[in-house]
């Protein structure tokens, strides 16, 4: 009897200690709302010397970063997130060698969202070159038949190619990256994943209009952006009302 006692308790105490498992670092996942729609996440975790978490969580394509993570916790391979400011939640599972994390995201409905290490930094700055002939601000109209939109595009050249953001005046919005700027002789694709949308269109020999279409979750509209000479043309109106 004491010697199955004395197997037991050696068997016991050179068995492997499950250690914490190390999550600090960068970590990048694509969150698909729609159909046709992407949205980059990065989430940056640091550890402290107490063992504790913290993180923040950047919005690549919707030019919003450093959103504080309310709530951080790491129980076996099981991770929690609360991030209050946009009532999101996040609950996934570490694999062994803590380099991939597969959960869901909940904000009003749940979504799959897997993350991975990163190991190239998404660039978000892109150091300028010389300007390419498309360089500068494109505005055009999309008529929905109830409202009309004011798109400006504003193109730079840089080392890295073409990048571009787009502004909504008539709807007071500011800078969306655009996730994809593709050029090929006169024609010209910009994507907008984040929310759906596209515009492809073709290069007057003239270098004054691009004309094409948008497309957005399935619906296409004619669009004609033009140049912007005067700054003035950019800024929000009232829309009229007719008497």
């Amino acid at each position: 009897m004491n010697k199955v006692v004395m197997i037991a308790a050696v068997i016991i105490s050179t068995a492997p200690i499950a250690r914490p498992k190390n999550i600090a670092g960068d970590w990048q996942g694509t969150l698909k709302p729609l159909p046709g729609m992407e949205l980059r996440l990065v989430l940056h975790i640091t550890q402290g010397g107490d063992g504790s978490l913290k993180a923040t969580l950047d919005s690549v394509d919707q030019a919003v970063n450093g959103i504080p993570v309310t709530t951080i916790t790491l129980k076996d391979s099981k991770l929690n997130l609360t991030v209050e400011s946009v009532h999101g939640t996040y609950e996934g599972t570490v694999d062994a060698d803590a380099t991939e994390i597969t959960g869901t995201w909940s904000q009003g409905q749940p979504l799959p969202l897997d993350f991975k290490r990163a190991t190239t930094p998404i660039k978000t700055e892109h150091k300028p070159a010389k300007p390419s002939d498309i360089d500068g601000t494109w505005m055009g109209t999309l008529d929905t038949g109830a409202k009309k939109w004011r798109l400006v595009f504003h193109i730079t050249n840089t080392e890295d190619g073409l990048v571009a953001k787009m502004d909504s005046p008539d709807q007071k919005v500011e800078g969306v990256p655009v996730t994809a700027v593709t050029r090929a002789g006169s024609s010209l694709k910009l994507e907008l994943k984040q929310i759906g949308g596209a515009f492809e269109g073709k290069i007057s020999t003239d270098l004054a209009t691009i004309e094409g279409t948008w497309t957005q979750v399935g619906g296409t509209l004619p669009l004609v952006l033009k140049r912007v000479k005067d700054t003035a043309e950019l800024k929000w109106r009232r829309l009229q009302i007719p008497t």
